[in-house]
């Protein structure tokens, strides 16, 4: 089975709040002369957070289904080397 790496955490970094902070600071920055809406951009956010939060899921699932098989394998090996003595 795999253990969890380190680099798993690196997504969840930055908390909600921090990120929600950041959005705010871009939100200043775009309405002082950014090209793009405020609003369009907020949109954006949350629709690639939306997207972040599916891809996450589906990792999650697959990495589930790695291990599930994984287990499987290590199971049968074991079966095999009883069978051949």
């Amino acid at each position: 089975s795999t253990g969890n790496a380190p680099e798993d955490d690196a997504p969840n970094r930055y908390s909600r709040t921090e990120r929600t902070t950041y959005s705010r600071y871009s939100r200043d920055a775009n309405s002082s002369g950014g090209s793009l809406p405020s609003h369009t951009l907020e949109k954006r956010i949350e629709e690639l957070e939306r997207e972040l939060a599916k891809e996450r899921q589906e990792n999650a699932r697959l990495m589930k289904i790695t291990q599930d098989k994984e287990e499987l394998i290590g199971k049968l090996k074991e079966e095999i080397d009883l069978l051949n003595r």
